[in-house]
């Protein structure tokens, strides 16, 4: 009988799910569910992070290095079809958190990825943040503020597209990047490879600090390999002159695996 009643238990969570998903399917077109139930899921997404404990353990490290000096605004690239996604809409939900532990006005916080549609960029609106008009390939200056860059599962080439456009210590050490473990990166390429293709990461390496996410059995794929990462200025003054000296735009000829959408070809993202 025990059995039984656990088999209607599941058989009515089904119908319940069901429902909502009818309702939620009510609301969708092209673009994928509606606004209102998009952020509905992003509530719930929020709640989960919070109950779970991830988020608790997770804003220690995150603290640390803007104790100092907090961040007066946040840029997140390649955060990826959050309507759809569950990983997309969890990475979302963290960045809201984030935000709120960080006092950091949604205004002050611009998004960019060419995969967005136009519902999912309606509802970023309707939760204040904003929106970066064009692709930046990653090259944003921070134009000496303390800026928060939020880049979970980006490509190799966004983060050395933006170590470039703030290359030099005084810049560098008012940025602060969550995204994919810079250790992790040195440890996947050739060091040949490595220096060809993202020499900025390659040249930063003696000088930037990193503290990784917590992991959970929950979150694994959401936010494996993410790391903060800073760049403490008596480490980077520590670093070659020489290292400052060449700054020449990347181009990536040579790289065969770009992994990032380049100006002008935000149509293919959509498709």
């Amino acid at each position: 009988m025990a059995a039984l009643a656990g088999g209607r238990r599941a058989g009515r969570a089904r119908r319940r799910r069901g429902k909502k998903e009818e309702d939620d399917e009510e609301e969708e077109g092209e673009g994928g569910p509606g606004m209102e139930a998009v952020l509905r899921r992003l509530r719930e997404a929020q709640d989960d992070l919070l109950s779970s404990g991830f988020w608790a353990a997770s804003a220690g490290a995150v603290r640390a290095p803007l104790s100092s000096e907090p961040p007066a605004r946040c840029v997140c690239y390649g955060l990826g079809r959050f309507g759809r996604c569950p990983i997309a809409r969890y990475q979302l939900a963290f960045l809201l958190l984030l935000l709120d532990e960080l006092r950091v006005p949604p205004a002050r916080c611009a998004l960019f990825d060419p995969a967005f549609s136009a519902r999912e960029a309606a509802a970023l609106r309707a939760l204040g943040l904003c929106l970066l008009p064009e692709n930046e390939e990653g090259k944003h200056g921070i134009e000496g503020v303390t800026t928060l860059f939020y880049m979970v599962h980006c490509g190799k080439a966004l983060y050395n597209n933006l170590l470039w456009s703030n290359w030099s210590p005084a810049a560098l050490s008012k940025l602060v990047i969550i995204g994919n473990s810079f250790r992790g990166i040195e440890e996947r390429l050739l060091s040949r490879i490595l220096e060809r293709d993202y020499s900025y990461i390659a040249k930063v390496l003696k000088g930037v600090e990193e503290v990784a996410l917590p992991s959970h059995p929950r979150y694994l794929d959401t936010f494996n390999d993410t790391s903060v990462h800073w760049f403490p200025l008596d480490k980077l003054q520590e670093l070659s002159p020489e290292v400052w000296d060449f700054v020449e735009e990347p181009m990536y000829q040579d790289c065969e695996d770009l992994e990032i959408i380049r100006k002008g070809e935000e149509a293919t993202a959509k498709s």
